[in-house]
């Protein structure tokens, strides 16, 4: 008995447990790894939204007690947090003032020409976050070329910090034009009210995202200071949390970007952290695509109230800039994902036509959907799933919860009396619109990107992707879902796979020629510096990975494109090497370019990466390729009918089984939903890969 004992103090010692956590509507997901044995331990909480952050010690507590997670030997934990974006969409942020140039004082309403709705006479732009009488035009002014014509008048400024105090506000911003060339002013600025109200923060546009364009550079700076409070305070709290539990790794978190940073920086970063939750998501996505072998990925990631898409290109995410925010753009560079608000918590209703539709309200996860039994009465995806028979056969998120399928009938009846038609077809009709509605997004996707999707694998993930995964693929034409083995936290999973990321942008506004090439030169050298230093703040130890680029147009044009150009040409001083790399992008997006055209450097940017662990997926050797057995029969109403069909339990499907559609695969964190005419196997990973036939 003794030695036993022993033993296992030992092998408690030895462990060495890596949590990844993302929050998310409805669910908190923790996924564990225990870096020396390999095993994986994984669990979803209800979130609580009156109290974030109380969700992530009930997780912490259930995976000790369920799992042998010793929150003494965590030395590695990543966090993925929507707290930021949800203050942006709930309008719940810091009162701010903003302080620009005189004579500039509608930049943020005035911002760009394009509407929000094309086609829609009637839209508006959203409401600013910070409103006009907030807005303060101090006279200072800078040439273009940075020389100063007119100092700040710091007697405007001590005027309007008074008044700013007076009417409530809790920060303030300074945004001056061309301070991207010359950040002078907007430091001197930001000392005199550092002096004047010491308890407001500040944050100035050029410290926040130095680039060209003052409207793309002062809503940057507003988002960031508009969720800093919350933000700060959360990540406080998190730290103090976690200390109080006997956690001793510092808590990093995910970036927009799909990389890391620790939680001092995300204090004051807070933008860099907007999209942390959808970015992770298709990290994770990313390096389960790779393990597996597949190149070319649409992610499907459904949550409780929307449904996230990405396309994985060569294995790697595809990075972008001017994502949206609620109803603002993020112009920093972030995993390039698109949204919609169908979620698994959706609601449907009948709008004043008589037309039923789905989302964007959802229900979240209080009350959630009805057949959550926590208090929900109206019908959501969740429940037409139920009320077809796809879903409620098993425990939902690791038994937090179990399904009232009476509770589904109920609110998907009280649909379908209104709409004079029977429950079953109701709940269909809910299910095709989902799909259908997603449909229309990913075809969007497809175009701007200029990718076939046949082309592409489906990556189904989060607690609703697999439920409706296989119908939109079958709809989309594409052949193959590759399912992974615990798709409803591959978010939190992204997190512990994440490199460190840093990106930092100078703006030099040039024309491409051999005599620029050396201001170019100079101004990657002081970014390599300044990632180098960013990566040993974040306590990373090792070799940087330093990934430049600029963002280049022909002369004329108003917006330019990301090319990436290797180190070499940018030492060797090769123009010849970096025209062809901005042909060759141009003719791939546009599909055309001009060879004699100027071609002009607007943006230099460097990416300093910092490679996170090495892990690796376990293969297990396809010991069968016989049918599997299904563990009962179940009856689902399949659009037409209802058909009796097999369902199976995931932990029971070894690698090398096969079964056909329809089936239903049920599982600890989500159900897999497999439409009739599907070719289902489990590869060496545990993945469950469907196919099509032709």
């Amino acid at each position: 008995m003794d030695g036993a004992i022993a033993r296992e103090a030992v092998e408690r010692q030895e462990a060495d447990w890596k949590i990844g956590v993302d929050i998310g509507g409805t669910f908190i997901d923790f996924c564990a790894l225990e870096a020396r044995s390999g095993r994986v331990a994984s669990l979803k909480v209800l979130t609580t939204p009156d109290d974030p952050g109380a969700e992530l010690m009930t997780g912490i507590t259930l995976l000790a007690e369920r799992e042998g997670v010793d929150p003494a030997h965590v030395t590695r934990f990543v966090h993925g947090t929507t707290v930021g974006i949800n203050t942006i969409i709930q309008r719940k942020g810091a009162p701010l003032a903003l302080f620009t140039n005189a004579g500039f004082e509608d930049v943020i309403e005035l911002a760009r020409l394009r509407m929000p709705e094309m086609y829609s006479l009637f839209c508006s732009r959203p409401d600013p976050l910070v409103s006009r009488d907030m807005v303060f035009g101090i006279p200072a002014r800078l040439r273009a070329d940075g020389r100063e014509t007119r100092a700040p008048d710091m007697a405007a400024v001590a005027q309007a910090v008074a008044t700013a105090k007076s009417m409530g506000a809790e920060g303030i911003i300074v945004s001056f034009l061309h301070s991207w060339r010359n950040s002078d002013q907007e430091a001197s600025v930001r000392a005199e009210i550092a002096r004047l109200a010491p308890e407001l923060f500040l944050f100035t546009s050029a410290e926040v995202w130095p680039v060209i364009r003052e409207y793309e550079r002062t809503s940057t700076a507003i988002l960031n200071g508009y969720v800093h409070p919350r933000v700060s305070g959360y990540l406080t709290a998190l730290e103090d949390r976690l200390k109080s539990r006997g956690v001793p790794a510092r808590p990093m978190l995910t970036k927009s970007n799909g990389g890391l940073m620790n939680a001092a920086e995300g204090k004051r970063s807070c933008v860099n952290m907007l999209l942390s939750g959808t970015a992770s998501g298709v990290i994770g996505a990313s390096w389960l695509a790779r393990q597996s072998g597949e190149d070319r990925i649409l992610t499907l990631d459904i949550g409780g109230t929307s449904a996230d898409f990405a396309l994985i290109i060569d294995g790697e995410a595809q990075f972008g800039t001017g994502e949206l925010i609620g109803e603002f753009p993020l112009y920093i560079p972030s995993v390039s994902v698109s949204s919609i608000g169908v979620g698994g918590g959706s609601i449907a209703s009948v709008d004043a036509q008589g037309v039923l539709r789905v989302g964007p309200e959802s229900a979240g996860s209080s009350p959630g959907p009805a057949c959550y039994g926590r208090g929900g009465e109206r019908a959501t995806v969740t429940d037409a799933m139920v009320v077809c028979g796809w879903l409620g056969h098993s425990q939902m998120a690791y038994g937090q919860l179990r399904i009232d399928t009476a509770l589904a009938h109920r609110a998907v009846g009280d649909l379908a009396a209104g709409l004079g038609r029977p429950v079953e077809e109701t709940a269909q009709a809910i299910l095709d619109i989902a799909v259908s509605e997603m449909f229309v997004e990913v075809e969007k996707l497809a175009s701007r990107s200029g990718v076939d999707l046949r082309d592409f694998t489906l990556m189904p993930f989060g607690g609703g992707g697999p439920m409706l995964g296989a119908f939109l693929a079958r709809e989309l034409g594409m052949k193959r879902v590759l399912a992974p083995r615990r798709p409803g936290v591959v978010s939190a999973l992204g997190g512990l796979v994440a490199d460190l990321r840093g990106d930092f942008i100078r703006t030099v506004f040039t024309v491409l020629s051999e005599a620029s090439l050396s201001r170019i030169r100079e101004t990657f050298e002081v970014l390599a510096r300044e990632g180098r230093d960013w990566l040993a703040a974040q306590g990373h130890v090792g070799a940087a990975d330093l990934r430049l680029s600029c963002d280049m147009r022909y002369a004329g044009q108003s917006y330019e494109i990301e090319v990436a150009l290797m180190p070499d040409w940018v030492a060797a001083a090769d123009a010849g090497a970096i025209e062809r790399a901005f042909h060759e992008t141009h003719e791939r997006i546009y599909d055309f370019h001009d060879p004699d055209g100027d071609i002009e450097v607007v943006n230099v940017r460097l990416s300093a990466v910092g490679a996170g662990p090495a892990l690796s997926l376990p293969e297990i050797e396809e010991t069968t390729d016989a049918p599997a057995t299904p563990a009962r029969r179940l009856s689902v109403y399949t659009g037409r009918s209802v058909e009796t069909i097999d369902l199976h339990d995931r932990q029971d499907l070894n690698p090398g089984c096969t079964f056909q559609g329809p089936a239903v695969v049920v599982q600890e964190d989500t159900t897999f939903a497999i439409p009739a005419g599907t070719q289902a196997r489990v590869d060496r990973h545990l993945n469950l890969l469907l196919t099509f036939p032709e």
